[in-house]
C-alpha cells in the first residue's frame, strides 16, 4: 500500500522585511537605523528569526514537516530572502528562492520559497500591471510571479501576488486591483490555452476579501475554487483594521486540484496560520497580529498579517 504523502503550500505578508540600508531607487528611507523607527540591524536579525521560526510550523500540525512551497509578500530584495532562508529555523532545510526587483516604488516585492527535495522549478516570470495616476504618469506596483515546476513530480503553476492597498481609499484604488484581476485573468487563460487541465494555484495579499467584486469575478470567471471564503467571520481573519478583522491573504485554484485523476495531488484542506505566538497577548490589541511596528513604534512582533496555507495529498 502506497504512502500518502502531505504538502503544505503556504502565503505570507511578511510586513515590510526590510535590510537597513536605504536604497536610492526607493521610498525606504524611513526603515534605517537612523529613522525615527530605529530599524537596527539588531531589530533586522531578531524580525528574520521571527518570520522564519513562524514559517517553519506553518503546516506542522498537519504534515509533521516545513511547508514544501512558500509565497511571500512585503520583501524588499533577494539579500533579505537570502538571510531568511539560512536563518536559524530553516537553514537545514533545502531552501531556495525566486525573486524579481519590480518597480514598486516602496521597494516591496513578492516572491517564492521552496524546498527543493520536492518541487522541481521549470520556469519563472514576472508581470508588471500597467497603471497610471491622476497626471497620466506611470504608477507602479509590485509585479505578479509567475512559477512553474513540479511538485512531488506532478506540473502545477503557482501565481504570487500583492494586489495595491486601500491606503488612498477603497473606491479610489479599486481600478488598480482591478488592473491585477485582469493580469492574473490572463495569466490564467493563457496556461489553459497551452493545456486545458493546467494545475493553477493563485496565492496572495489582495487587500480584498474574498467575496469583493475583483476576486470574485476572477473566482467565478475562470471557475476556481477559493476555500478562504469561509474563513470570513467578525472573530477571525489574516489582517484588522479598525479592530474589524477582514481576510486580505487567500490561496485559490482550479477545481482539478479538488476531483483530481488518480496519483495525483489533492486539495486537502486550507486554513488561517493564527498560532498564539503570532497573536498580541494582552491589551486593546490582543489576539490582533503582533507585528513588527505600530506606526512608527517598535513593537517587535512578526507581522500585521497572519500567514494561510492549504495542504495538499498524494
Amino acid at each position: 500500500m502506497s504512502t500518502i504523502k502531505k504538502h503544505t503550500i503556504a502565503f505570507y505578508n511578511t510586513e515590510n522585511l526590510f535590510d537597513i540600508y536605504d536604497s536610492e531607487k526607493t521610498n525606504d528611507s524611513d526603515l534605517t537605523p537612523t529613522a525615527d523607527k530605529r530599524w537596527t540591524a539588531k531589530r533586522f536579525g531578531e524580525k528574520i528569526n521571527k518570520i522564519g521560526f513562524a514559517i517553519s510550523n506553518i503546516g506542522m500540525l498537519e504534515t509533521n514537516k516545513h511547508p514544501a512551497i512558500i509565497g511571500l509578500a512585503e520583501v524588499e530584495n533577494a539579500s533579505v530572502i537570502k538571510n531568511l532562508i539560512a536563518s536559524k529555523y530553516l537553514k537545514n532545510f533545502k531552501y531556495r528562492f525566486i525573486h524579481y526587483n519590480s518597480k514598486d516604488e516602496r521597494g516591496i516585492d513578492v516572491a517564492l520559497v521552496y524546498d527543493t527535495s520536492v518541487f522541481k522549478v521549470e520556469t519563472s516570470k514576472p508581470y508588471s500591471i500597467e497603471l497610471f495616476n491622476n497626471a497620466y504618469k506611470a504608477d507602479y506596483t509590485r509585479d505578479i510571479l509567475l512559477v512553474s515546476g513540479f511538485l512531488d513530480d506532478v506540473k502545477i503553476h503557482l501565481i504570487i501576488n500583492h494586489w495595491s492597498s486601500r491606503r488612498a481609499g477603497e473606491k479610489e484604488t479599486e481600478h488598480k486591483r482591478l488592473a491585477a484581476s485582469n493580469k492574473v485573468a490572463e495569466i490564467i487563460s493563457s496556461l489553459q490555452n497551452d493545456d486545458s487541465n493546467s494545475k493553477i494555484i493563485v496565492m496572495g495579499d489582495f487587500n480584498e476579501e474574498p467575496n469583493s467584486y475583483n476576486v470574485k469575478r476572477l473566482v467565478d470567471g475562470l471557475k476556481l475554487f477559493n476555500p478562504m471564503e469561509g474563513f470570513q467571520s467578525y472573530k477571525r481573519g489574516t489582517v484588522t483594521h479598525k479592530r474589524k478583522w477582514l481576510v486580505f491573504d487567500q490561496i485559490f485554484f482550479t477545481n482539478n486540484l479538488i476531483e483530481p485523476e488518480e496519483d495525483n495531488l489533492k486539495f486537502e484542506q486550507a486554513n488561517i496560520f493564527d498560532a498564539p505566538f503570532l497573536k498580541n497577548s494582552n491589551g486593546r490589541h490582543k489576539g490582533s497580529p503582533f507585528r513588527t511596528y505600530i506606526g512608527k513604534k517598535y513593537h517587535g512582533g512578526f507581522s500585521d498579517h497572519f500567514p494561510v496555507y492549504i495542504i495538499l495529498k498524494k
